[in-house]
């Protein structure tokens, strides 16, 4: 395994997705998974949501979603030492408890709070990178690219085995229409229109090439046009009888697909949501 990972992510349901997605994977091969993020519950909530049994692997130890304080920071500072001595701690214990891997989700967004020893995260990246060398572990580092300045991201990006990012097929200041991957489909966010459905019909054609159910996530979607509405409709009605698509919208949205009659199309799932 031993990947060291940079997911910069612009939105907080690009993080959670691809999150989700790295979480996933490592439970289903009996990985020990370990996030250090904000509000852990939130967190343990979301990945619920995106249909990862979470709660099961930690009560049963598989899976430990805890905040930076626990781990990096010592108060409200940072150490290179500080950090990697909980990093090894546990490699340790997944190694001694029989884990065929350890899988590490790190959310940076704490080295943009009034932290000492901030300089140092460099350094710290370039110790993952070494460490993991030669172990069963893989670390994703988790970068708000809106709020990180270049010059830090570029300062950390040569420590990275790999970039991720969401499949983005339109991004503009109305709209963004990306692959969604926990759990598989797309998602759109803004205001959808007949201009987007170049993107949009590629994007729901990846989507239906996939095996299994897919989910079309119009939570953070203000506005669709009756043509990309119908034209989402066509693609659900057009999948397998085994399939199942799953149209997950806020009110607004929700009542259009009801008045064209989705809630009726076999296959179709219509769930409504506050956003």
């Amino acid at each position: 395994m031993r990947d060291h990972a940079c997911l910069t992510f612009g939105e907080s349901e690009e993080l959670l997705d691809l999150t989700a997605a790295f979480v996933r994977d490592g439970l289903a091969e009996g990985q020990r998974v370990v996030w250090l993020a904000e509000e852990p519950q939130r967190r343990l909530a979301e990945l619920g949501r995106r249909g990862i049994v979470a709660g099961e692997a930690t009560a049963a130890g598989r899976m430990i979603i805890m905040t930076c304080q626990e781990g990096l920071l010592d108060g409200q500072a940072f150490a290179v030492e500080h950090a990697m001595r909980w990093f090894h701690t546990e490699l340790a214990r997944s190694a001694d408890a029989g884990y065929p891997g350890l899988r590490v989700a790190l959310d940076m967004s704490w080295a943009l709070q009034p932290v000492s020893g901030i300089e140092q995260l460099p350094a710290f990246e370039e110790e993952i990178a070494a460490t993991l060398a030669g172990t069963n572990a893989a670390v994703l580092c988790q970068y708000d690219r809106a709020r990180f300045d270049p010059i830090t991201l570029a300062s950390i990006s040569g420590f990275h085995t790999r970039s991720v990012a969401a499949a983005t097929y339109h991004h503009d200041p109305l709209l963004r229409i990306c692959r969604q991957y926990a759990p598989p489909g797309i998602r759109l966010a803004g205001q959808l229109d007949r201009t987007a459905e170049s993107a949009l019909g590629l994007a729901l054609s990846e989507a239906i090439r996939l095996d299994g159910d897919i989910t079309v996530n119009m939570a953070e979607l203000s506005f669709i046009d009756l043509y990309c509405a119908r034209m989402i409709i066509d693609a659900a009605r057009s999948l397998s009888p085994s399939r199942l698509a799953v149209l997950r919208c806020s009110p607004p949205i929700s009542s259009r697909f009801h008045l064209l009659g989705a809630s009726a199309v076999p296959g179709v799932d219509l769930v409504t949501v506050d956003g």
